[in-house]
């Protein structure tokens, strides 16, 4: 598969390594507003490649765009320079909105002159209004990262804390990939016993304690990510490569992703059954009372940012 990367910033750079790394494409090409950005990224990734499963990594412009069946957005300003680092502003990464429409209208004008049928990942934040602006600018092929990798946080928190593998523990964050997401604790398992039923066993162990010390570890991971590197970037490139070759490979596995949901007038994350062309099935889980009214009002909070902003195709 032919994927293009549309941004060379810190999160298309990991992008790009984490693709070629694995393996999961035959052609990556780079393309960025500052030309010689992008033919800096792609000439340093080409080099490691000749490490990895055979890929052409070049730069090209939006022209190169043709014969594409996925392009991966990470184009935008980062939640540093937009001002959306501060732990006790509830907007969070809908604070870069506005602007990061900006730039994306510049781009989906081009996709829909160049590829038009191209599936587009769009890992910018916030990623769940960029994808409806995308698709209310006239592509509707298209996807957000949503919070699968706050869903890898939050089985790492949970599997840290009862020692054992994250690769034992299914937990899911729905909604919102931001402030607003869901912690649907009522389904998270270990092996299939309840972290509830798990924490019981444990002496000394509170479920509601445990339960905010973990949600407060993935909501704000990438604030404390931020503080430490400049970045949150390497965690959503290895995700954005899984993504990619599950759409490559047309695995059809279940994870938590973003794409327009009728039912809640918004793109946001739910499990969903992902393929070739993107995803195939939305599989709403079972839910306790309040992870539904949690799930709402992530919805609603999606639909008021997508409200304040101007579209046109």
């Amino acid at each position: 598969m032919k994927v293009a990367i549309i941004g060379a910033g810190a999160v298309g750079s990991s992008c790009a390594t984490a693709l070629v790394m694995r393996g999961c494409a035959r052609e990556i090409v780079i393309i960025d507003r500052t030309p010689a950005r992008a033919i800096g990224l792609a000439t340093d990734v080409r080099y490691g490649a000749t490490l990895s499963p055979a890929v052409d990594v070049r730069s090209g412009d939006f022209s190169d765009l043709k014969g594409a069946g996925l392009a991966v957005i990470t184009a935008g300003v980062n939640e540093k320079t937009g001002g959306a680092t501060d732990r006790n502003d509830p907007a969070g990464r809908l604070r870069l909105l506005d602007t990061n429409v900006g730039v994306y209208a510049d781009i989906i004008s081009k996709l829909k002159e160049i590829e038009p049928n191209v599936l587009a990942l769009v890992v910018t934040d916030p990623p769940d209004p960029l994808a409806d602006a995308t698709r209310l600018m006239g592509h509707d092929k298209v996807l957000s990262a949503g919070t699968y990798l706050d869903s890898l946080r939050f089985r790492f928190h949970v599997a840290r804390r009862l020692a054992v593998s994250a690769s034992s523990v299914v937990a899911h964050v729905l909604g919102e990939h931001g402030t607003s997401e869901v912690f649907a604790w009522s389904s998270a398992t270990v092996a299939g016993v309840p972290i509830s039923a798990l924490l019981s066993r444990l002496p000394d162990q509170d479920l509601q304690k445990f339960r905010s010390e973990v949600e407060n570890e993935v909501r704000y991971a990438n604030i404390s990510i931020i503080e430490g590197i400049g970045a949150s970037q390497h965690g959503i490139g290895m995700v954005t490569a899984r993504i990619v070759e599950i759409i490559a490979r047309d695995e059809r596995i279940v994870i938590p992703i973003g794409c327009y949901n009728p039912k809640y007038g918004v793109t946001l994350s739910l499990p969903s059954v992902v393929g070739r062309e993107g995803v195939l099935e939305i599989i709403e889980p079972e839910l306790a009372a309040g992870e539904r009214e949690k799930l709402a009002h992530s919805a609603d909070r999606l639909k008021a940012a997508l409200g304040r902003i101007h579209l046109s195709n």
